[in-house]
């Protein structure tokens, strides 16, 4: 057997040990996916809105964040040098609540400088940070702080859902989004909740004081701050029924920007904490060395995959008889491999499980239009076509880390 074979064998192999590792976590935690714990005080919470340009949405994000069960101290609006008519309609809602403030920043200073800003001024003992055309439910802040409980923890993240579902491509975005706050939920049971979303995430004021509040340096500064603090001994969680609905991009060339920062962020929080590997507990021994092999996983797999498939091809094209002269075949039945392969059994299974599993996770998640029959194809292009070509993403995250100086948000 070739060696590259074999690499692709152990690749997938370690596929299906971590698909299994996850139905192993939902077995024995499957009653506490929705649990939140109950608030042991009442806890003070300042809600920050970075907003640039967001003249489209930031006036559902207030009404959406003041519709809270859970009382709110304050809203500040973080407007960063806007060019549209957001200050405009932020001034004008502010006549409606009292509770709504504003920042002006003279020239535009970026997400983690306006956010710096807003938390010198915040009067909270949590901040939540949402992004301005984020819509929290308002039962979501309810169902975060009680985790502040433990005084541990720094901080709570949310489950993120897609708001707009109109074109094949939002859909398909949809299924992703469920699949990534399900298994962020299922690193929580494990004290591994390595990102703390845009959308909607709370910190405790004091440990955000602590770490050095966001890093301006990053453009993906939610990565970076969870894992400052988890670095530092802190805590972070995720409520899974703490739901934010986002919107998602709707054209490829965003999505691909949006990806790609995520992607040169990522990479760039690596080799920031690489000091921390395979130490300081969980975050050293498993969330980073589970990130960064993600990561080489699917660029590997995907250079593997598309070497095998590509050698088969030119095989099967340089021994097939094709002379006309000769008057042979162009394509022969004995060239064709009947027989089923280990190599597509193992993808066999994966696929199998990886259908199974997510069909569980849209039932029990309430997201059941998804795993109609007429959804088939929806579900079939996320698992076969976008997962297999996300890697080309990794491709252009990496390429800008090694040649670009300098990356912008």
């Amino acid at each position: 057997m070739e060696i590259l074979t074999t690499i692709f064998l152990v690749f997938l192999f370690l596929a299906i040990y971590f698909m299994s590792f996850f139905i192993i976590l939902l077995f024995f935690n499957h009653k506490k996916v929705f649990y939140f714990p109950k608030p042991n005080k009442k806890y003070s919470i300042s809600f920050l809105i970075p907003a640039y340009n967001e003249e489209n949405s930031i006036e559902k994000t207030i009404e959406a964040i003041f519709a809270s069960t859970y009382p709110i101290k304050e809203v500040i609006v973080i407007n960063d040098s806007s060019k549209d008519n957001t200050k405009k309609i932020v001034r004008r809602i502010m006549k409606k609540y009292k509770k709504l403030k504003l920042i002006n920043n003279k020239k535009n200073m970026g997400k983690a400088n306006s956010l710096n800003k807003a938390i010198k001024e915040a009067r909270g003992e949590l901040i939540a940070v949402t992004d301005a055309d984020s819509y929290p439910i308002k039962e979501a802040v309810e169902r975060m702080v009680g985790f502040f409980n433990d005084s541990k923890t720094g901080a709570v993240t949310s489950s993120v859902f897609v708001r707009n579902k109109n074109s094949f491509f939002e859909k398909v975005q949809e299924i992703e989004y469920i699949m990534l706050a399900w298994t962020r939920k299922m690193l929580d049971f494990i004290h591994s909740v390595y990102v703390t979303n845009g959308p909607l995430s709370i910190y405790r004021k004091k440990i955000v004081r602590e770490v050095g509040g966001f890093d301006p340096k990053s453009i993906t500064e939610d990565i970076e701050i969870t894992w400052n603090i988890l670095s530092r001994g802190y805590k972070t969680h995720m409520s899974f029924s703490a739901r934010v609905y986002t919107t998602a991009p709707s054209k490829l060339k965003k999505w691909w920007k949006q990806r790609v920062r995520w992607g040169v962020g990522g990479i760039e929080t690596i080799f920031k904490y690489k000091k921390n590997f395979f130490r300081k507990g969980m975050f050293g021994f498993f969330i980073m060395p589970f990130v960064a092999f993600t990561i080489f996983m699917s660029v590997a797999a995907f250079i593997l995959g598309i070497y095998l498939i590509y050698k088969d091809v030119a095989v099967a094209l340089l021994t097939a008889g094709y002379s006309l002269s000769l008057q042979t075949t162009v394509f022969r039945l004995q060239n064709v491999n009947t027989h089923p392969t280990i190599m597509l059994i193992m993808v066999g299974i994966l696929f199998i499980f990886s259908f199974l599993y997510s069909t569980y996770v849209f039932k029990v998640t309430k997201q059941t239009h998804i795993i109609k029959l007429s959804k088939i194809f929806n579900r079939l292009f996320y698992m076969l076509v976008y997962l297999t070509l996300y890697p080309l993403v990794w491709f252009d995250s990496i390429y800008r880390v090694i040649f670009e100086k300098k990356h912008k948000w």
